[in-house]
């Protein structure tokens, strides 16, 4: 017994040592970056303690706050962090103003608790221990783990009798509840499912007759014309429109109380409903939303003699434009915000738009994401664009550089006819309006001055004709400048401190 006992003592020990091990893993993996996350903002030990609750250190879960100790080690199941957690007090469901944490990670909690509460942080964090752990970068790779962010992944199934890969989903769900699948449906059930899935219309009585016929002998090739069919026919890109067009907000008017009316609106609609006709692929789709209006080589509908790509930009007039605004700049600002809104849910499925005045709350996308979309679509401007095929537009340019040839050229000629001398001593158009018609009225006014008051008209002149030079240059610079210069860093942090762009 004596010589098994150094053994068996070191067999404890290497178990505790292991254990130990595995609960700072857990601890490090799967309670203190929720608590990060999730807590440290509005329960923590350095600039904020809600309730005088501290959970960025062992010792304040322990204490607790004015409701009593966070963590219960002799009885955990009725810790104050799970109830809260668990939404189980009244008024008090954490995290503030979020969603429920997921069962999973409450059942981390409770086994976390329930092993102990194994916690290394003896001592509340220096100011940078808490930049670091609540880093948005911290956060940020955290968030980027979410499911829907991963690589689609192909998933094997073991089903036989060439039943539908979905049914391995469905079965494993419905067989530990006793459940069975239904029996196939009727002839006239699938008709009808199909018709009103693919076209919102019921069948026509020919389709009808025909899908019969064809089911009696082979209901699979009955299936497959019916389906062919319904997605040629003009009415399944009108129903499938109709879902893409909620998503960017397609209206016909803005709006408010005057509910101005948004030009050639139906254009965007017929444009998109023809896309889905042809079958025109989503990338293609998305990428004439977003530039299609920049495209080297648009999509050009030869039917119609129109460039569809050009179409495409139209999704960003669809946002609220108020009545008569009073304040430009901030209505520029509101419906910027309301472009990165219906864009990002259209195709990412993200509110970025919560990023506006803050990092995310769920999604990995920071306030600097935000403001980065903000620069480039602030920059556009509403306006028509011509849609007709670039060939059309461009297909009477020669003659038209003849003609303006031609018109210079006659124009030079019309000078050289005048009499310069007699015109100039010609000074009788008084009125205001001749005047102003009269492009050599101001060498009328030289010619009739002599010495001083020549030269003073003439620096008046001049100095008019500056100015008016000078107008017209800045209204060529300002003419697409940009509201806001992003890519300078002072401008930058001025335009994030408050959140909606402006200091």
């Amino acid at each position: 017994m004596v010589r098994i006992f150094p053994i068996f003592a070191c067999l404890i020990s290497v178990n505790t040592s292991m254990f130990a091990v595995n609960q700072l893993e857990f601890f490090e993996s799967r309670i203190r970056p929720v608590l990060a996350e999730n807590c440290y903002e509005c329960h923590n030990s350095l600039n904020k303690a809600k309730s005088g609750l501290k959970l960025d250190y062992k010792q304040g879960l322990l204490q607790g706050g004015e409701r009593g100790p966070a963590i219960s080690l002799k009885m955990p199941k009725e810790s104050l962090l799970l109830q809260v957690i668990r939404h189980q007090v009244r008024n008090v469901k954490m995290p503030k103003g979020g969603p429920k944490l997921s069962e999973r990670i409450i059942k981390d909690f409770e086994q976390w608790i329930y092993d102990g509460a194994f916690d290394p942080r003896k001592s509340p964090p220096s100011a940078e221990q808490f930049a670091r752990e609540t880093s948005w970068e911290r956060i940020r790779e955290k968030r980027k783990l979410w499911w829907s962010f991963q690589p689609i992944l192909e998933v094997k199934t073991s089903l036989a009798d060439n039943k539908h890969p979905v049914d391995q989903f469905l079965l494993d769900k419905m067989i530990p509840f006793g459940l069975k699948p239904n029996g196939n449906a009727n002839y006239h059930s699938i008709l009808r499912r199909l018709s009103f899935a693919l076209t919102g219309l019921p069948p026509t009585l020919d389709q009808q007759n025909l899908f019969i016929t064809l089911s009696k002998e082979n209901i699979d090739i009955a299936i497959e014309k019916l389906t062919d069919d319904l997605l040629r026919s003009p009415q399944f890109g009108e129903r499938w429109a109709r879902h893409w067009m909620d998503w960017v907000r397609y209206a016909d008017s803005h709006g408010s109380e005057g509910d101005p009316k948004i030009p050639n609106a139906f254009r965007y609609r017929n444009y998109l409903i023809r896309a889905l006709n042809q079958d025109v692929s989503f990338d293609q789709l998305v990428l004439e939303h977003i530039a299609g209006d920049l495209l080297e080589k648009p999509r050009i509908n030869n039917a119609l003699g129109i460039n569809e790509s050009a179409i495409g930009t139209a999704q960003f007039r669809f946002v609220l434009h108020g009545f008569a605004p009073t304040d430009a700049l901030d209505e520029h600002v509101r419906f910027t915000d309301d472009q990165i809104d219906a864009v990002t849910k259209t195709f990412l499925g993200l509110t970025v738009s919560c990023a506006r005045c803050h990092h995310h709350k769920f999604d990995a996308i920071s306030q600097d994401d935000y403001y980065a979309l903000f620069g480039i679509l602030s920059n556009g401007r509403p306006a028509q664009k011509v849609i007709d095929d670039p060939s059309i537009i461009n297909e009477f340019n020669s003659e038209l550089s003849s003609l303006k040839l031609q018109i210079k050229n006659e124009f030079v000629r019309s000078w050289m006819r005048i009499d310069i001398e007699n015109e100039l001593k010609n000074n009788t158009k008084k009125t205001p309006s001749d005047q102003t018609l009269d492009f050599l009225m101001p060498w009328k006014k030289l010619y009739s001055l002599k010495d001083q008051e020549f030269s003073k008209e003439w620096v008046r002149l001049n100095k008019q004709v500056k100015e008016s030079e000078a107008r017209l240059e800045s209204r060529r610079k300002n003419f697409n400048k940009n509201y806001w210069n992003l890519g300078e860093q002072e401008a930058y942090k001025i335009w994030k401190k408050s959140g909606i762009g402006l200091s």
